[in-house]
C-alpha cells in the first residue's frame, strides 16, 4: 500500500509543478535561452530561490520535460496492457504515442527539443534508449529476438532514429513529412535486423 502524501509533500509538488508549467509556457512564448529564472519565478508567483530549490539549473527543466513525456507514454501503454504484445508491436506503439504527443504539442516540441539539443544532453541522455532497450530485452526473454542481437545497441539505434526524425520534423514549417510514418519506417528497418524469422 502506498503511504498517503502529507501536506508538506503536496505543497512541494504543487510548487514544483507550477514552476515547471510557468517555465514551459515562457520557453514556448519567448524561447529557452532568453527566458530567465527570475521570469519563471515571477510567472509562478514564487521567490527566485524557490525555483532554484526545485531546479538548480535551467537545463533541469529540459530534463524534466523529456522525463514527463516518457512517463506519459508509459502510462498510456500501461493502461492498454501493451506488455502483452509482441516486441515489434510494443516498440511501434511506444514510438507512435511519442509521435502523437509531439504532434499535439508541436510548438512546444520545436522549442524544447531544439533547446535540449543545444543546451541539454539530448543525445547523451540514455533515458529513451533505456526505455526502448527494456522492451527489446523482453523480446529476448520471449525468444522473439535473434540471439546475437545486443538489445542495448538496438535500443540506442532506435533512440537515435527517433531524435533524428524529430529534429528534422521540427526543422521546417509546415511539417515536412508524416512523423508517425517516418518513425514506423525507421522501426521497420531495425526490426528487420533484430527479429527472428517467422516460421
Amino acid at each position: 500500500m502506498i503511504p498517503p502524501v502529507n501536506r508538506r509533500e503536496r505543497k512541494w509538488r504543487q510548487v514544483h509543478d507550477e514552476s515547471y508549467t510557468a517555465a514551459i509556457g515562457l520557453f514556448v512564448a519567448h524561447g529557452y535561452e532568453p527566458t530567465t529564472m527570475d521570469q519563471i519565478a515571477e510567472r509562478a508567483d514564487v521567490a527566485r530561490a524557490t525555483v532554484f530549490n526545485h531546479f538548480s539549473q535551467k537545463v533541469g527543466l529540459l530534463e524534466e520535460w523529456g522525463a514527463r513525456r516518457r512517463a506519459r507514454v508509459s502510462e498510456i501503454l500501461g493502461q492498454e496492457h501493451s506488455e502483452d504484445l509482441p516486441v515489434g508491436d510494443r516498440l511501434r506503439r511506444y514510438l507512435r504515442e511519442m509521435a502523437e504527443l509531439n504532434i499535439a504539442l508541436r510548438a512546444e516540441t520545436a522549442v524544447l527539443m531544439e533547446a535540449s539539443a543545444r543546451f541539454g544532453r539530448l543525445l547523451q541522455d540514455p533515458s529513451l534508449e533505456t526505455e526502448l532497450t527494456r522492451i527489446i530485452d523482453d523480446g529476448v526473454r520471449h525468444d522473439e529476438v535473434r540471439p546475437e542481437v545486443d538489445p542495448h545497441h538496438a535500443g540506442a539505434l532506435l533512440a537515435a532514429g527517433y531524435f533524428s526524425g524529430i529534429i528534422r520534423w521540427i526543422g521546417a514549417e509546415p511539417e515536412p513529412f508524416d512523423l508517425p510514418e517516418r518513425l514506423d519506417r525507421t522501426l521497420d528497418i531495425v526490426l528487420s535486423g533484430i527479429l527472428k524469422a517467422q516460421p
